[in-house]
């Protein structure tokens, strides 16, 4: 009989984060999803009879808050997929944090989320998923002077780069926390057809808000599919841990992914970031 995991979902209240936890409930597994709406994300944990918690990634606070829950409740965590992301508006915009919003979405707050339960997931020798994207090869380029897109500013770069932050994220969690059993992937999950990009002017919304586009766009369950895999699977037997996948393969990311001293530069600056207020 497999191990039933636990494992926490975020962007779970639709797209690819319901549908990998349908998928994955099925296995068996406790899952814990976390989504930005609470109908929603209500909704998707009542039908599969799990868990659920709302946060906003936009406010910090409540990454905060729900991390203390998460290991107030959770004395072992298998799993954390970092999935809660999107595109946002034309025009540069800030959080009540004082961060671009695409770039804390997507990756300050996953990172701050994961920071917060390291021991927990070290003792649980668990994985952690991020939720990539090929614009991480793009339109990508970390300038660790302008990571919340102050200069130059537009929303597919943005997007850009956090995704490509992710990777090095994911790179420097492997380098950091292996030998204590730690494991981490990042995958591209496809063009799927979700409320992703939702905002007028977000660069990618002909793309996913149109009909035009929804006709080249693939299902979430077809985007869920690496996710799945990754979460189920065991690291080290099943995958190699540190790498970005797609379609359950290796693939290569932006040049820049593989810049050790950028990782563990991206890593202290966000760090600074976040003790900077």
């Amino acid at each position: 009989m497999p191990t039933r995991k636990v494992i926490v979902i975020t962007g779970a209240s639709d797209g690819i984060g319901a549908a990998a936890a349908r998928a994955l409930s099925a296995r068996g597994h406790r899952i814990v999803l976390v989504g930005r709406s609470r109908e929603k994300t209500q909704r998707i944990a009542q039908e599969l009879e799990q868990e659920f918690h709302v946060a906003d990634f936009a406010e910090l606070e409540q990454v905060r808050a729900l991390a203390h829950l998460l290991l107030e409740r959770h004395p072992r965590i298998d799993v954390l997929a970092n999935n809660a992301g999107g595109v946002f508006g034309r025009n540069r915009q800030l959080t009540i944090d004082g961060h671009e919003v695409t770039f804390q979405v997507n990756y300050l707050a996953p990172f701050l989320l994961t920071s917060l339960l390291m021991e927990r997931l070290i003792e649980s020798r668990a994985s952690v998923i991020n939720t990539s994207s090929v614009a991480n090869r793009a339109y990508g380029r970390i300038d660790l002077a302008n990571l919340n897109g102050q200069k130059r500013y537009s929303p597919v770069t943005a997007y850009g780069n956090a995704k490509l932050a992710q990777i090095l994220f994911t790179r420097e969690l492997h380098h950091r926390y292996a030998d204590r059993g730690l494991a981490s992937a990042a995958f591209h999950p496809g063009n799927i057809a979700t409320s992703f990009s939702t905002e007028a002017g977000a660069g990618l919304r002909l793309v996913y808000q149109t009909w035009i586009g929804r006709r080249i766009l693939q299902t979430p369950d077809k985007g869920a599919d690496t996710l799945v895999w990754l979460a189920d699977a065991e690291a080290g037997t099943d995958y190699p841990s540190g790498e970005y996948f797609v379609r359950r393969r290796v693939r290569r990311a932006n040049r820049q992914a593989y810049d050790e001293t950028l990782a563990r530069d991206l890593w202290a600056a966000s760090e600074r970031l976040l003790h900077s207020r």
